[in-house]
């Protein structure tokens, strides 16, 4: 997207002149954990924002679809979000929240396909398709499923079994197909969400040196495969810019990104 990209060029160089931050968007699934023991009841929150800074909360508007796939069965949980407002360290936003009950061993792709948002400074349109995968009791199904979503990241590593260290590996897919050279932005969750609080916690984990460490910009190669290195523990999000079919939203030029997020531990 022209546009955008010329826009993230022109924030880039504003953000050096002044000393700020450059943070990107990214749609959040969260909890806690991805790897359980067993089954049990999972809080989910999901919050439109800028993960490393905890900075600027975009209002959600209402999801268009939000569900999990487990053994290839797909079931709709739409009617389980409720609304949130979520609180960063600058501002506040509308999301949301859902309290799932999971049952049985293996995995559980959660899949949100949220409303477009109208990014008033860029003069477009993002959408940001995500993927959360939790499993229980570590017995594999469907963590390497092609779900089938307009703009998706189609893990090749377990996105809830990685150890600080080891790579994450994925393909880029838009309208089912590999998107090549896809550019794909990283951000590091660093500052834990407070669950009950419904906001980021003021300590961040990590100082970044410099503002490309803020938001890391990675490529697909030729069959829109990446891979990434995962220096810290805790949640990474990954999200390729703009791989998604639809380009434009009441004639504005629209981003249709994919989102994954993955979990890593540190060995104690």
């Amino acid at each position: 997207m022209k546009k955008r990209n010329l826009l993230i060029a022109l924030t880039g160089w504003i953000c050096i002149a002044f000393a700020a931050p450059a943070a990107a968007h990214f749609q959040m699934i969260y909890t806690p954990e991805s790897a359980l023991e067993e089954a049990t009841a999972v809080n989910l929150k999901l919050v439109f924002t800028h993960p490393f800074e905890a900075g600027h909360t975009m209002d959600m508007g209402k999801p268009e679809q939000f569900f999990t796939v487990r053994k290839g069965k797909k079931q709709d949980l739409l009617h389980q979000l409720k609304p949130i407002t979520w609180k960063s360290l600058t501002n506040s936003g509308k999301a949301y929240e859902a309290t799932c009950e999971l049952r049985g061993m293996g995995d559980h792709v959660f899949c949100l396909i949220p409303s477009p948002y109208l990014e008033e400074k860029e003069d477009c349109y993002i959408q940001q398709i995500t993927k959360l995968i939790v499993n229980t009791s570590g017995f594999p199904t469907d963590w390497d499923a092609d779900i089938g979503l307009a703009a998706e990241i189609v893990p090749l590593d377990k996105p809830y079994a990685l150890w600080t260290g080891n790579v994450f590996r994925g393909v880029v897919k838009g309208d089912g197909k590999p998107v090549p050279y896809a550019q794909i932005e990283v951000e590091y969750l660093n500052h834990k969400p407070q669950m009950d609080q419904n906001a980021f916690a003021q300590q961040a984990e990590v100082k970044a040196p410099q503002d490309a460490f803020v938001t890391m910009t990675i490529k697909a190669d030729a069959n829109g495969l990446f891979t990434f290195g995962i220096p810290r523990e805790g949640w990474w999000g990954f999200c390729a810019l703009g791989v998604g079919p639809a380009k434009t939203l009441n004639s504005k030029e629209l981003s249709q990104d994919a989102v994954i997020w993955v979990q890593a531990r540190d060995m104690q």
